[in-house]
C-alpha cells in the first residue's frame, strides 16, 4: 500500500507544508536525506499547554502526533507533492514544554514515533530524542524536527 494511501485510510490528510514562522527554511535536502526544521504541534489552532502542570501525557502525545503530520507535510513538499518518494524516517528530535520535574517525555514523543510506525510500517522505525524545554515557541506544548531519506 502506498504511503498516501496508507494515509488516507488513517483518515489523515497531509495539510499544506507550514511556512516558517522566521529567518529559516522549512527544510533543507542535501542528497537523498531531508533536514526538516522543528515542527509545532499546530493542526487548526495552536495545541499549547506545558506537561507536568495543564496538561498530561495523553494530550501531550496527541500535540505530538500533530508534529508528525506536519512534518511529513514538510517532506511531501521536499519530494515535490509526492509523498510516496519517502524512503524512510531516521531520526526525531522532539521537544517537550514541560514543568522541572516531569520526566516522561519519552511517552509524549511516542505519539510522533508511534503515528510514523502506524503510517509507514517499518520505514517509519526510527532514532529518536526526547528532552524537556522550560518553554516553547508560542507556548506549544511540543515541537520535533526530523532527519528522512527520500528517492
Amino acid at each position: 500500500m502506498s504511503i498516501a494511501a496508507k494515509l488516507e485510510s488513517l483518515g489523515v490528510t497531509l495539510p499544506d507544508a507550514p511556512a516558517p514562522a522566521a529567518n529559516y527554511v522549512p527544510f533543507v535536502r542535501v542528497g537523498n536525506i531531508v533536514y526538516v526544521s522543528g515542527q509545532i504541534s499546530k493542526d487548526d489552532a495552536l495545541i499549547t499547554g506545558k506537561l507536568g502542570a495543564d496538561m498530561d501525557v495523553a494530550a501531550g502525545a496527541a500535540a505530538a502526533r500533530v508534529c508528525a503530520i506536519n512534518l511529513l507535510a514538510q517532506v511531501k513538499a521536499a519530494c515535490g507533492g509526492d509523498i510516496d518518494k519517502l524512503v524512510r524516517v531516521i531520526k526525531l528530535t522532539g521537544f517537550v514544554n514541560s514543568t522541572a520535574d516531569f520526566t516522561d517525555q519519552p511517552q509524549v514523543i511516542n505519539g510522533a514515533s508511534d503515528f510514523l510506525v502506524q503510517a509507514l510500517g517499518d520505514a517509519g522505525r526510527h532514532s529518536r530524542s526526547a528532552v524537556s524545554a522550560a518553554s516553547l515557541p508560542l507556548g506549544v506544548a511540543v515541537e520535533i524536527e526530523g532527519i528522512f531519506e527520500i528517492q
